[in-house]
């Protein structure tokens, strides 16, 4: 007998999980998250999930440790209430960039993130654009790691044509950058990057010809858009007809928005694991696309007992 099957949704992004339960065509699952004037969460689950299995929709983006602590509390009310199995989907997974010690004494954030999930009672996780992918070996339980790549492709296959170069703004971003040109049939370019500090780079040099090409930048996020908007400088001076970008996370702190408008970009193109601010959403130049189909195809795989890398094939 197959088990019931529930979508629960946190505060972070509840427009996206409403539109997963429309891909999966289940009722959002009754669950209050709320806090109490000190700021504490509390999360009561409005339904009988015994023997359910239980998703948890809560992309850990900001406030990042509000939105965690609402996931792990989340997972805990749902194992104390004999949930069958809990999933935690988490289209953006915060602090993945504390992948690695970068100087001593300092943390690796995101092994400490993922034994907190772990801890508070999720069976697996589900994410899409790992920053870095070894960060799925830092759980001890399954991780299904999700592209965004085929709704991207699908986008750029009708809105840019066949004479445009795949351009990595970093060397850690080179594989990803030559999935999309494979798939596009597009040449591949890099940049040269060295950073001095965190949320500060310099382009130092382009690898490969963009020259009278229409160049697409793609990263995995787009935090304060400094690398970003530097690289798109330096790919027009490098003699582009155009450039635009394409990134999954669209974090946008800080000066992230100003950066865009005064840049050369004329299209950014991110997801929705990251609901947009205000001022992303009046920028003309933010193209939103929506994970939710994917996802809810993966929750629903999930759920039966089927393949998930079949969707990426």
């Amino acid at each position: 007998m197959i088990k019931a099957l529930t979508i629960f949704s946190g505060n972070a992004n509840r427009d996206l999980s409403e539109s997963i339960c429309k891909c999966v065509e289940v009722r959002p699952g009754a669950a209050e998250v709320t806090t109490f004037s000190d700021g504490e969460i509390f999360v009561e689950i409005g339904e009988n999930v015994r023997g359910v299995n239980c998703f948890v929709v809560q992309p850990t983006c900001a406030p990042v440790n509000q939105n965690l602590m609402e996931l792990l509390v989340m997972i805990d009310a749902l194992k104390r209430a004999s949930a069958g199995s809990i999933v935690a989907i988490m289209p953006y997974f915060g602090y993945a960039r504390q992948d690695r010690k970068v100087k001593p004494r300092t943390p690796i954030s995101a092994k400490l993130v993922a034994d907190l999930i772990t801890a508070a009672g999720a069976d697996r996780v589900v994410t899409v654009d790992l920053h870095a992918g070894q960060i799925q070996g830092f759980f001890d339980i399954p991780v299904d790691h999700l592209f965004a790549m085929p709704v991207m492709i699908d986008y750029l296959r009708q809105a840019h044509g066949k004479d445009s170069v795949l351009v990595s703004p970093d060397a850690g971003g080179v594989e990803r950058a030559r999935a999309y040109s494979k798939r596009l049939g597009a040449t591949l370019a890099i940049i040269d990057k060295r950073r001095e500090k965190a949320n500060v780079s310099e382009v130092m040099n382009i690898i490969g010809d963009v020259k009278g090409k229409d160049a697409i930048l793609i990263d995995d996020m787009i935090d304060t858009a400094g690398t970003l908007t530097n690289a798109a400088r330096a790919v027009m001076e490098a003699g582009a007809r155009s450039v635009s970008a394409c990134a999954t996370h669209p974090v946008f702190s800080g000066p992230a928005i100003p950066r865009i408008e005064a840049s050369p970009l004329t299209e950014v193109i991110v997801t929705d694991t990251i609901p947009l601010g205000e001022p992303a959403r009046q920028s003309k130049k933010i193209t939103q696309l929506s994970v939710a189909r994917l996802l809810g195809e993966a929750i629903k795989r999930i759920h039966h007992g089927d393949s998930i890398s079949s969707l990426f094939i």
